[in-house]
Formats: C-alpha cells, sequence, structure tokens
C-alpha cells in the first residue's frame, strides 16, 4: 500500500503522529489524521468548513492529554503498526534522501540550531519515541485504499484520506465533524469530484 501515497498523503500520515504527541496523546487516531490533513498545505477541501484550530480544539475538549506509559517499547510497536499498513519508515527515510539528498528531512521552516524537525525527530526515533495508530486510524487507512479503487486510482492521496475517515464514519474526526455541523454528503462529493478531474 505504501508505494499508492502520494508525497502529501504520506506526509499527512507521518505529521499525525507528530500531532498526537505534541498534544501528549496516544494512540494515533482519526482526530490526529484530520488535523493533519488541515495542516497539509497541498490539501484543499471548502466543504471542510473547520480549520486546524478548531480540530486541535475539539480535540483537547473531547479527549485531553493522556498518560505517557514510559514502560511501553513505542518505537517499535509505531514502525510495525506502520509495517502493518504498507510504510516502512526506513524506506521512506532513504527514498527521501535518495531522491533529495542527504539531509532532506531538516525541514525548511526549521531555525538553524533549534534541533531536529518533526520529520527527523520521527525517522531517528526522537522527539518521545513513536506511538501506534489506533485500530479505528488503521481502518481509515484501508478505507482510504478501497476509495482509490472504487474511484479507479492506482494512487492514495490526502483526498483519499478524508474520504476514508467519512466512509469509516465512527472516529472522533467524526464527532468533531459532526459537532461544527460539516455537510458530510457535500463534502464526500467534492472529494469525489475533485478527485476525479484529477484523474481526468
Amino acid at each position: 500500500m505504501f508505494e499508492r501515497f502520494t508525497h502529501p498523503a504520506r506526509e499527512a500520515v507521518i505529521r499525525a503522529q507528530f500531532l498526537a504527541r505534541e498534544l501528549n496523546q496516544r494512540p494515533i487516531g482519526t482526530e490526529h489524521l484530520l488535523l493533519a490533513l488541515l495542516e497539509e498545505p497541498a490539501f484543499t477541501a471548502p466543504a471542510l468548513t473547520v480549520t486546524f484550530d478548531d480540530v486541535r480544539a475539539g480535540i483537547t475538549r473531547l479527549t485531553g492529554p493522556a498518560p505517557d506509559d514510559p514502560d511501553e517499547d513505542t518505537d517499535t510497536a509505531d514502525r510495525e503498526a506502520l509495517k502493518a499498513i504498507g510504510i516502512d519508515l526506513d524506506a521512506v527515510r532513504r527514498a527521501i534522501e535518495q531522491n533529495f539528498g542527504p539531509g532532506a528531512l531538516q525541514l525548511a521552516r526549521e531555525k538553524p540550531g533549534s534541533g531536529p524537525g518533526p520529520l527527523r525527530r520521527l525517522f531517528s526515533g526522537g522527539g518521545g519515541g513513536h506511538i501506534p495508530f489506533s485500530k479505528r486510524n488503521k481502518k481509515v487507512l484501508e478505507l482510504s485504499l478501497r476509495e482509490a479503487l472504487r474511484l479507479k486510482h492506482n494512487y492514495i492521496a490526502p483526498e483519499h484520506l478524508l474520504l476514508g475517515i467519512l466512509r469509516e464514519g465512527q472516529g472522533l474526526a467524526m464527532q468533531i465533524l459532526a459537532e461544527r455541523k460539516v455537510n458530510v454528503e457535500r463534502l464526500r462529493a467534492e472529494l469525489t469530484q475533485s478527485l476525479n478531474y484529477e484523474a481526468a
């Protein structure tokens, strides 16, 4: 499945882990994936009438921070969870550095001397260890593949990830969207139309 992910979709999945860690929460849920999609510059969906701040506030209000479990081997657990859905972090790191050169994971927005950025921390194992994906979020990633296949696409873009969230329908992301009165049917239709336009 990994090879089907576009670069922005991969970035969103990776960023979801960083955002969950930043919120001191585990596992990585559908809400963290939604938050990561809203932060992805290449992703636009006018019918998604929520902002990054709306979703982040909703997550904090509904869940609060979860306590860390220092005894859990989160690095291994997360790598195994990602491998289960076809994402090998080491392969991603190698591919990025092969295509863009050593140090490519050092993001441009990082300030010199400020330490490693979120992607570098993720791949190097720093930044508090890895966090596993929830079963519901793994299901969303599987459903994003099904949405891509349904639309006869051989790739998974951020829009497919959001369609996976909508199709799963039960996660905290959906609860936040419902509370914010997002028109889910309109959003689904808009995402499908956008993907079909891109594929044409």
